[in-house]
């Protein structure tokens, strides 16, 4: 399998009037054609930031971007366009990302009236019914306006508009979390019968443990724009070596009576992303900490086979 996406110490800071803010401070990748990765994390932790850099609705700071083996961290106008075709992204929030003036069939097709897809509207307008029908919208919808449409119908909007153009890579940034339970897993279906058809290479960014292991092949785990830990996504939930990511896995609930399982409750401060000091930005409210851990930033380090940890204790707490 070819690799599709690689992502090199990636980072992206922001001027703030207190000063910098490491939103994404070294992220590193690869993404292979067809598959998943999710990103998951706490609110504030960097994922959808990262992306978004990927994608360039936001500029690096520093590191590489590099698309079918081409270095695409700084693309001209022209060369931005042509990834535009290739890289979608299908938003969080499927009402505010939508134009309330457009009708389904207009925002469908925007994309590819724009790229000139087609010699004629009359080709370009059949493309777009196939594409609702592709998404499972019903044709009687094509002149209703987004307001008009519940949260599950816009979302699949979302997603005909991302397809429109075949592109290769599409992030995914939370497409699910404002949506009901039982519309989550017909999105999520949805999505995954679209893969295997197209082909597609999914980014998808969550907090929710329970959809990441249900959709992704490789799971990154993110705090505070740092990766803590990578692995494939049966790897990690059977075995996991950072705190944090076991605070996370802790607190997914179990359809069990018998089975009682006490979350793992995370105290302490969280520390300023702005100016960040040298050492573990989890170290604050991290049980295992010792002076080490303040001391020194940690990369991703091999613990298993295809396994990355970044936690200067991880061989002895896990006994690796």
């Amino acid at each position: 399998m070819s690799v599709l996406l690689e992502v090199q110490n990636l980072k992206k800071y922001f001027n703030t009037p207190k000063g910098v803010l490491h939103a994404v401070d070294g992220v590193s990748f690869k993404l292979e054609r067809g598959k998943t990765l999710g990103i998951v994390g706490e609110s504030g932790c960097g994922k959808s930031t990262l992306g978004r850099t990927i994608i360039h609705l936001l500029d690096s700071t520093e590191g590489k971007i590099l698309f079918e083996g081409k270095d695409i961290t700084h693309p001209t106008k022209k060369e931005l366009k042509i990834l535009r075709r290739e890289m979608q992204m299908i938003f969080q929030d499927p009402y505010s990302s939508l134009n309330p003036r457009m009708t389904v069939e207009r925002i469908i097709a925007e994309p590819l009236l724009i790229y000139k897809q087609y010699d004629s509207k009359e080709e370009t307008y059949k493309r777009v019914r196939e594409l609702m029908d592709i998404v499972g919208i019903s044709p009687r919808f094509a002149d209703s306006y987004p307001h008009e449409l519940d949260g599950g119908r816009r979302q699949r909007v979302g997603i005909a508009r991302a397809l429109a153009l075949e592109p290769k890579l599409i992030v995914c940034d939370e497409p699910v979390s404002a949506l009901d339970v039982s519309i989550q897993a017909q999105i999520l279906n949805l999505m995954q019968d679209l893969q295997e058809e197209f082909g597609l290479t999914y980014i998808f960014i969550t907090h929710d443990m329970s959809v990441v292991k249900h959709i992704s092949d490789n799971i990154l785990v993110m705090y505070m724009g740092i990766p803590f830990e990578f692995a494939e996504s049966k790897e990690l939930f059977k075995k996991h070596y950072h705190p944090y990511t076991k605070a996370l896995l802790s607190a997914v609930p179990i359809p069990s009576i018998k089975y009682k399982k006490k979350p793992i409750l995370i105290k302490g401060e969280i520390s300023s992303p702005i100016n960040p000091q040298p050492g573990c930005r989890f170290a604050l409210r991290c049980p295992y900490k010792q002076d080490v851990c303040l001391q020194q930033d940690n990369p991703l380090v091999e613990l298993s086979p295809n396994h990355f940890v970044s936690c200067a204790r991880a061989r002895e707490v896990n006994d690796v």
